[in-house]
């Protein structure tokens, strides 16, 4: 236990009981508490993994003393030694950028002294002093403790391991890079993470320190990294980047230099009938965006950009234009969905999307193509149905059949029905006939309120068309494939799904959109689950597919379903 005493002069009480803090962490904790505070979400399996190659280093803690040697003092009245103090350069340069100050007005000194940690280890309290420092920095580092953190100290590690302890902190262990750098005084690299969501440790940061100069990572690290102004005003700013890229997109710019690789501006702009020297600033822009990259003369595109092509195979540039001109306009009035609850795009265009888009061939053929970029996204989802006895598919509401087209290319065995609005199926002839596939596919006219789905499927899609409606008519739409699928009969639902945690995901992004564009919202499995069952239909496996989608399996619950006679 820890000793309660007087502060030593030139150190207030706050300082001392943060130092006191610090110390008792310490003798409670090792390097299993610590991974257990700091990252819960890891499993048991990580944990281990993570201790094989580190262990628990110090708990530190930033004090503003009125010289530096009241903080040897301090550590003394807890039976603690401190070393000699050495500069500091990771936490100066942290202050110096929060703070819009000179490092050279920012002294920060470490002093060191060694405490068992619980399980008898050696570890260290790092005390960071800034002797009189500026009233502003003292009152804003107090308020938010932004530079106390616990430290993981790792063996020589490789770069490939640490990179794999990186991952596992910021992927599954939720934590979120904050900056880091590379100390020369004790020839060591610092990655520093934050905590993203809740935690009972109240402490929020956790670094980890490998021995030497690690530039690579550290790079990595750093770009992942943002001062919360800069996050924020990115954010902000991103109108900008959809702007950016639709105008990319709707320019031709990725085709061409998909063609010509190193093309000049004056040349991008007399074939883009561009002005260049805005020309010139958008592509400085893109460049930034990583969209794309000096060449030569002029710029080539990085692999991001090349989506935006129209000849790549996975051009997600139709997208890209419906994100910056129709959706772009009705998200503007994102305000008016969150405060009545109904959808922003009917309220701006006077009508629903749907209808919006059927008015006019032109807006039809931009909606249908964003539909199949979408659909390339999902890879040959055929290969992971479970085709055995199956001879036909039906997909539900598929669009102008590029899905489908997919399924029936991978499964030369299969025969297609694509039940869609008439409207639809004339571009849906147009599709199966590009992949070759027309003689096997049936187009049959309807849609799932007001007409039967057909009934010969072995197999059924429904692909993002739930996400389109409310509950309701998700089980109207759900009993309506009921009805129609025997007892044998699968049913695949390709949905985003939203995270069942609070892990990071795209999804909440598009849930958000749904409610104002379209009028629907995306769902949990459970959610999903709980819909099926009002079908007589249970969920029975999911796979994962890239971009927060997952197909999943639904059929008949046993002994519920319609007899194969029926």
């Amino acid at each position: 236990m820890t000793r309660s005493l007087a502060a030593p002069v030139g150190i207030d009480t706050n300082d001392r009981e943060r130092i006191e803090a610090t110390v008792d962490f310490i003798r409670t904790h090792d390097t299993d508490g610590v991974l257990a505070a700091m990252v819960p979400d890891l499993t048991a399996a990580d944990h281990a993994a993570i201790a094989e190659h580190c262990r628990f280093a110090h708990a530190a803690v930033l004090v503003f003393p009125s010289e530096l040697s009241a903080v040897a003092a301090t550590l003394e009245t807890f039976d603690l030694v401190a070393s000699a103090n050495q500069p500091s350069t990771v936490v100066r340069g942290r202050l110096a950028l929060r703070h819009g100050l000179s490092e050279d007005r920012l002294p920060v000194q470490i002093l060191r002294a060694r405490v068992g940690a619980a399980d008898g280890t050696l570890c260290e309290i790092e005390v960071f002093v800034l002797v009189d420092a500026p009233p502003k920095v003292v009152a804003a580092e107090r308020a938010t403790a932004a530079e106390a953190h616990l430290a993981l100290d790792t063996g020589p590690v490789d770069d490939l391991t640490l990179t794999g302890l990186r991952a596992l902190f910021t992927g599954a262990g939720k934590l979120r890079a904050d900056g880091g750098g590379y100390s020369p005084h004790e020839d060591s690299t610092v990655l520093y993470f934050a905590c993203i969501g809740t935690r009972t440790c109240s402490y929020r940061r956790l670094e980890l320190r490998v021995p030497g100069h690690r530039p690579h990572v550290l790079s990595t690290h750093l770009d992942e990294s943002e001062d919360p102004a800069h996050r924020l005003l990115r954010q902000l700013t991103g109108a900008w980047t959809t702007q950016a890229l639709a105008v990319a997109a709707d320019l031709g710019i990725a085709d061409r230099l998909a063609a010509t690789p190193g093309l000049p501006v004056a040349e991008l702009a007399a074939q883009t009938g561009t002005d260049c020297a805005a020309l010139t600033r958008l592509m400085r822009y893109l460049v930034d965006l990583e969209v794309v990259r000096t060449h030569d003369a002029g710029y080539e595109l990085t692999d991001t950009g090349a989506l935006l092509a129209r000849e790549s195979d996975r051009t997600l540039r139709s997208i890209a234009s419906l994100y910056g001109g129709a959706f772009y306009e009705s998200f503007g009035a994102l305000g008016f969905a969150i405060r009545t609850g109904t959808t922003a795009f009917d309220h701006h265009f006077g009508r629903h999307h749907f209808d919006y888009f059927a008015a006019e061939p032109e807006r039809a053929a931009l909606f249908d193509s964003a539909m199949a970029a979408s659909a390339a996204i999902f890879g040959q989802i055929g290969h992971l149905m479970d085709t055995t006895s199956a001879t036909t598919v039906v997909d539900v509401g598929g669009g102008s059949g590029e899905l489908l087209a997919r399924v029936l290319s991978g499964n030369p065995g299969l025969r297609g029905i694509l039940f869609e609005r008439d409207s639809t199926l004339d571009r849906a002839r147009a599709t199966f006939a590009e992949a070759d596939c027309a003689s096997r596919c049936d187009l049959v006219g309807g849609d799932f309120f007001t007409t039967d789905v057909p009934s010969e499927g072995d197999i059924y899609l429904l692909s993002r068309v739930l996400h389109d409606w409310n509950d309701d008519d998700c089980r109207t739409i759900l009993r309506s494939c009921a009805a129609a699928m025997s007892a044998h009969a699968r049913l695949y639902v390709i949905e985003r799904l939203l995270p069942e945690s609070s892990s990071r995901s795209l999804v909440p992004a598009w849930d958000l959109h749904m409610l104002c564009n379209v009028g629907g919202r995306e769902r949990s499995r459970d959610h999903y689950g709980a819909l099926a069952a009002s079908a007589g239909l249970e969920v029975v496996g999911a796979d994962a597919l890239p971009l927060g989608f997952a197909m999943l399996c639904v059929r008949h619950v046993t002994g519920c379903g319609p007899s194969d006679e029926d």
